[in-house]
């Protein structure tokens, strides 16, 4: 399958900082990237290079099939494009504001108001479409944003922070509705949020100092935390001191420890030994609150690759 979103060798440096450093990666149709990083690892450089809006010292860019540099028109008609802080004109309404991006893409009469009506009704706008977009909320700024992004239904998206400011309620819909686009589309999302992952991301690519340190699924990432496969056992201090050592003695274990009301047995080279906990705490005919499989944290991951030193960069951008 060709890849709809292209990367390879993108470099940009400014000054004697190395915002990005050779990044590489590709984006399928029907997935969802989430592109994770500390704050100043990157992101938004890269994402800037691969919307076009800035230019890359080394490397290219494609979307589907188009070269960003070379082929900036069809690219850019193929794609929409949230930029971080969603900038808009704040004299405009949100109407005024669509209506203008509807006429840069070419949009007028009846085709145009359709695509807004459909628009601001999806990512639920309409309460708001005629007030000034400086008196919105931040996470109504950002909503006007995503509204310009999805105008023209491209076949890829590019969304840098989509629910940064958004309250619970509004990241649910927002992230609902990325699921019900993604089959059809590519997408990127740039973001610090690790909730974001597991919420709407297929795949994960993590940088730092502007280089890819981490590419795989939700799962593939989690699995390297050293919580993976961890059996949690909770119950009074009582109960952990009579299964602490019949549970450390098992063999897929390789140490126990106690955290609070939890017993967390660390497992020898990721093996499962759920079952084995728990016939051994029914055979001990001890009462637990809960026996459970630790999936991984995606945030021992996060924190673990991004502060490995990798001995390259200098400084750090956005």
């Amino acid at each position: 399958m060709t890849a709809m979103i292209e990367v390879a060798g993108l470099s940009k440096r400014f000054g004697a900082i190395q915002a990005v450093d050779n990044i590489s990666l590709a984006v399928e149709k029907g997935e969802v990237l989430g592109f994770l990083g500390p704050n100043g690892a990157g992101k938004s450089t890269t994402m800037k290079m691969i919307a076009g809006f800035l230019e890359p010292d080394a490397g290219r860019a494609s979307v589907c099939g188009f070269d960003v540099a070379t082929h900036p028109i069809e690219a850019k008609r193929r794609f929409g494009y949230m930029p971080e802080g969603a900038p808009s004109y704040n004299e405009m309404t949100p109407l005024g504001f669509l209506r203008f991006i509807a006429g840069v893409r070419g949009y007028s009469g009846q085709e145009a108001d359709e695509r807004i009506k459909t628009v601001s009704r999806s990512i639920q706008l309409e309460s708001v479409m005629y007030q000034p977009i400086d008196t919105l909320s931040r996470g109504y700024k950002r909503r006007v944003g995503l509204a310009a992004a999805l105008l023209h239904d491209p076949e890829v998206l590019i969304l840098d922070e989509p629910t940064d400011g958004l309250d619970p309620n509004q990241k649910h819909e927002i992230r609902t509705l990325i699921q019900e686009m993604a089959p059809s589309k590519a997408i990127i999302i740039s973001t610090h949020i690790l909730e974001e992952v597991d919420a709407v991301c297929s795949r994960a690519v993590i940088i730092a100092r502007g280089r890819i340190v981490a590419d795989g699924t939700p799962a593939e990432l989690e699995a390297r935390s050293a919580m993976h496969n961890v059996v949690s056992v909770t119950a009074n201090e009582e109960t952990l001191a009579q299964i602490l050592e019949p549970i450390a003695a098992l063999n897929k274990i390789a140490r126990v420890e106690i955290d609070g009301r939890r017993l967390l047995a660390i497992p020898a080279d990721g093996a499962d030994a759920l079952d084995d906990v728990r016939v051994l705490v029914r055979q001990r005919g001890v009462s637990v609150s809960d026996i459970r499989l630790e999936r991984g944290r995606l945030e021992d991951v996060f924190r673990t690759v991004t502060t490995a030193r990798t001995g390259t960069g200098a400084g750090s951008a956005q």
